[in-house]
């Protein structure tokens, strides 16, 4: 048996799948880490903990296995910045996240200085705190001594998949892909390479950011110490883009959504870059042997987080599994709308200082209502992003694929089938974030011969076909509209 090995290092554990040449799941592993929340706005996390649970994840997914991989494939949260020691790996602070809104003022400002259009123009970007480049900003302006260390070379930055490469290395090696370098605010979509004159707006050198490399290929060798065997790392993709690849999406018109902490919409557009005016993001994603290809993206900050919310913050819920049964076991909402802005709003809005919202309750509001009206708000998001989508001028896909945790939701499913008025097909296998990465790792090895070779394992397990009439859709919609208006800042 031919397998390769899965890093899914996402923003709340890390996962590990052994995947077999003919797509099979042969082992797995998880573990959680610890969230840090130093400021109201704020989150960050250790990336030595993030280090050694992802490697606690990959030993025990060999494990169930019982064979050695060929190589290995990186995928990760993207946006998400450390810092460390270039000679020792030792972090100098800890990571500070895509959800992290501390630089919204700095963006603000940045706005003012007309900045605005010339970061969209050069990255396809909105300027935002999400991405990477204020982050780096702001820890060159709160750490002492790293702008020093920063000009001297001893202080490097990286996105966790940067991160996770050099420690697997033993820093041997010290890179990135195009698809996560397009995240950082740092990349130049035409030239895809670290812009000059962002760098210096930023402050930021190059000689401080790793080396850009295709997403399928060499990126270096895992030491034997810390897997049990030296694997070659072949594969790195930023979580989204290594879902959309795992969905076999690698041909222009292609689409799908991924239901996690938040939610991310991505057509692939091939090589036509796509210039969005409606709140959208041009990024990288991969083509078929891995090259980098456009692709238009929809970010939404809470999706699956909402949920979350509903059991651990409002214990309204036990599980998160109970909110499909309550969810079914009610007519409606009866008008509630929940509006998860808790760290601003993501496309297509860009409002950092949104804040979230339950609105339309009434003494006959339960329970249940806010639940469904929890879970209705991740289908709304998405058809914000499709509708954003088709009013740049986007081919409506004829089917949306559909991975993460939410997607084993049957009710979510199909009120997102009839929200969108779209059929969406839900996989076998749902970690497609994993199985892209899986994908090309497998291509940069040689155990898969093309795209079609992978596409072959791709397997629905189920398709919803929207219900709903229309009166009834855009009824329910446009509440929604409405909801959102009242919490955005600028309506």
């Amino acid at each position: 048996m031919t397998a390769v090995l899965a890093l899914d290092q996402g923003t709340t554990g890390s996962h590990a799948l052994v995947v077999g040449r003919d797509g099979r799941l042969l082992g797995r592993g998880y573990r959680e880490f610890t969230q840090h929340f130093p400021r109201p706005g704020e989150v960050e996390h250790d990336a030595e903990e993030i280090f050694r649970v992802t490697v606690e994840a990959a030993r025990e997914a060999i494990r169930q296995a019982r064979v050695v991989p060929e190589g290995l494939g990186i995928t990760n949260q993207r946006e998400t910045v450390c810092v460390w020691e270039r000679d020792t790996g030792r972090p100098l602070h800890r990571a500070i996240v895509w959800q992290d809104r501390r630089t919204a003022a700095r963006c603000a400002q940045l706005a003012k200085q007309r900045r605005a259009a010339v970061i969209r123009a050069r990255t396809g970007l909105v300027l935002d705190p999400y991405f990477s480049a204020t982050k780096i900003e702001w820890l060159l302006g709160h750490v002492p001594g790293l702008e020093r260390r920063m000009v001297s070379g001893e202080a490097v930055f990286g996105t966790i998949d940067a991160w996770l490469l050099f420690r697997l290395t033993n820093g041997k090696s010290y890179a990135t892909d195009h698809t996560n370098a397009s995240r950082t605010m740092l990349y130049n979509l035409e030239t895809r390479s670290w812009d000059p004159d962002l760098l210096r707006l930023f402050g930021v050198r190059a000689e401080a950011l790793p080396e850009i490399r295709t997403s399928s290929g060499q990126f270096g060798v895992c030491e034997g110490e810390h897997l049990g065997a030296e694997l070659p790392v072949a594969g790195m993709a930023g979580d989204q883009q290594a879902a959309l690849f795992g969905q076999g999406c690698v041909e222009p018109g292609q689409a799908k959504n991924t239901y996690g902490t938040g939610a991310f919409l991505l057509l692939n557009t091939g090589r036509r870059r796509p210039r969005s005016t409606r709140g959208l993001l041009t990024t990288i994603a991969c083509g078929p042997r891995g090259e980098p290809v456009y692709a238009l993206e929809g970010s939404v900050f809470i999706a699956g987080a909402a949920i979350q919310w509903l059991r651990d913050g409002l214990k309204l819920i036990a599980t998160a599994g109970d909110s499909e049964a309550l969810a079914a076991g009610v007519g409606g909402t009866g008008g509630v709308y929940l509006v998860p802005a808790f760290t601003g709003l993501g496309a297509p809005y860009w409002d950092p200082d949104a804040r979230g919202a339950i609105v339309g309750l009434t003494r006959d509001s339960g329970i249940a209502e806010v639940v469904r009206a929890g879970l209705e708000a991740v289908c709304y998001q998405t058809r914000d992003l499709m509708q954003a989508m088709a009013d740049d001028g986007a081919a409506r896909p004829t089917a949306l694929r559909v991975d993460g945790g939410m997607v084993a939701n049957d009710w979510v499913m199909q009120f997102l089938a009839d929200i969108l008025d779209v059929p969406v097909e839900r996989p076998k296998v749902t970690e497609t974030t994993a199985l892209g990465a899986a994908y090309l790792a497998g291509l940069g090895v040689g155990l898969y011969a093309s795209a079609a070779d992978v596409g072959r394992h791709w397997q629905r397990d189920r398709l919803f076909e929207p219900q709903l009439s229309a009166d009834r859709r855009d009824a329910l919609y446009a509440g929604w509209q409405e909801a959102v208006k009242r919490v955005r800042t600028g309506a």
